[in-house]
């Protein structure tokens, strides 16, 4: 379909409007960073440029941040600046409900009422059902694709987001959305690019993980919103062909990891190889051929970061591992500092115990946290301690919430159970 169509100029004040949205939206968890700050100095005219640049088609991302985390696993980052992070925004807002309504309910990357507990749940709900259905025959199928983000290919994203676009986007700046869209997929961070960090920090990373090693046309930087929207996208056609192709109902994808489940494993082992097939022809893609798991569901299997087992959900080891160590770093702080901790150092612990703590809850891990609270902890931590009754979250003594118990009266000599008690948390 010709684009002719839609050469009408967009309307610069719905732009800027759209964009100081996006702006508002963009600062919610980015606002004490750097690159926010410099931003905000003068945001008003920054973004009535940046509509300008948009509209005139001048619009081009700037150099992105390149490092690599280790936690929780190691992975190359490129981090946008906050100007084109606006954009990233304006743009997901404009069609991000067309693809609501396009895709599967279990694709649960990066999607509206969903995420990771929402699909650790569907997994759960999957397995009950089928064990009801099957009892001990129902089996468990994990999928992994090699090197995902680094092996999209940027001409293939961009010519089916086109065809996507045209036939359902309504708006009347068509044009520029699609230029927009295709100045992001088509960027080219590796070439353009800080590094933060040392060269030895990308040692142990596999080429199959880095940007800078992506075949010609191929790979979206890690750390992008549009990139997780975008690689959703690519792979509708995955859920597409497993649910409907090959009729598996008991399905579920997060970004990358796909999980089949079926009470004829014969079906599922038949299905690996038509998968494979249909990625590599289909969107240049190639399963990992050491992350191919199956099993008999009732042994349970890991996914987003639970171990999904009949009737109830676990933690991973590598979650009560760095649960473990970042405790033992707080321990040592306060030993190092003889009991004396500044309110900046008890904020920064709050925040990390409660991020461990609201995430474990979801599981059945009320004994973890017992144990990691009252036997790991250290006692000049738990003087400064309330407790939510349901070992859920922790606060200061200085704040009052009529869900938190008292100051935690703990001895070494009492029993989880006494603790408990003596906590209101029993």
């Amino acid at each position: 379909m010709q684009l002719d169509l839609f050469h009408k100029v967009p309307d610069q004040s719905r732009l800027k409007v759209e964009l100081f949205e996006a702006y508002f939206a963009c600062r919610r968890n980015k606002r004490n960073t750097l690159s926010a700050l410099e931003f905000e100095l003068d945001f008003e005219s920054r973004i009535f440029d940046l509509a300008e640049d948009m509209v005139q088609g001048r619009y081009n991302p700037d150099p992105c941040y390149a490092f690599v985390v280790r936690r929780p696993v190691q992975r190359e980052v490129f981090a946008a600046s906050f100007r084109d992070r606006v954009v990233h925004h304006w743009l997901i807002a404009k069609i991000n409900h067309l693809f609501e309504a396009y895709f599967i309910e279990d694709s649960y990357a990066c999607r509206i009422g969903k995420g990771t507990h929402f699909g650790i749940q569907r997994m759960a709900a999957f397995m009950e059902e089928g064990m009801k259905m099957h009892g001990q025959q129902l089996w468990i199928l994990k999928l992994d694709i090699r090197g995902f983000f680094m092996h999209i290919n940027r001409n293939l994203l961009m010519q089916r987001l086109t065809h996507f676009l045209v036939a359902r986007y309504r708006g009347d700046d068509l044009k520029l959305v699609l230029e927009t869209a295709s100045s992001l997929v088509h960027s080219r961070p590796d070439l353009r690019c800080v590094i933060r960090g040392l060269p030895s920090d990308w040692h142990g990373l596999p080429p199959d993980k880095s940007l800078f090693h992506s075949p010609t046309d191929c790979g979206l930087p890690i750390g992008n919103l549009t990139s997780q929207i975008f690689a959703n996208f690519y792979l509708h056609s995955l859920d597409r062909f497993v649910t409907q192709k090959l009729g598996f109902q008991r399905y579920g994808r997060y970004v990358d990891d796909f999980v089949l489940m079926d009470a004829k494993p014969a079906r599922l082992k038949a299905a690996i190889p038509r998968i494979a097939s249909f990625l590599r022809t289909d969107l240049g893609l190639t399963l990992h051929p050491r992350k191919v798991y199956m099993q008999p569901a009732a042994h349970g299997f890991q996914f987003l970061g639970a171990v999904i087992k009949p009737g109830r959900i676990y933690a991973t080891s590598r979650i009560k591992g760095n649960f473990y160590a970042s405790i033992q770093r707080y321990n040592s702080l306060i030993n190092l500092q003889n009991g004396k901790i500044s309110k900046q150092q008890l904020q920064a612990f709050i925040c990390s115990v409660n991020s461990y703590m609201g995430l474990l809850i979801h599981y059945c891990t009320f004994r973890l946290r017992c144990r990691m609270l009252f036997e790991i902890l250290s006692l000049d931590w738990l003087g400064h301690l309330k407790l939510r009754k349901d070992l859920g979250a922790v606060i200061t003594d200085h704040q009052n919430h009529g869900n938190f118990a008292s100051n935690i009266p703990y001895a070494p000599t009492q029993g989880r159970k006494e603790c408990l008690a003596n906590a209101g948390c029993s």
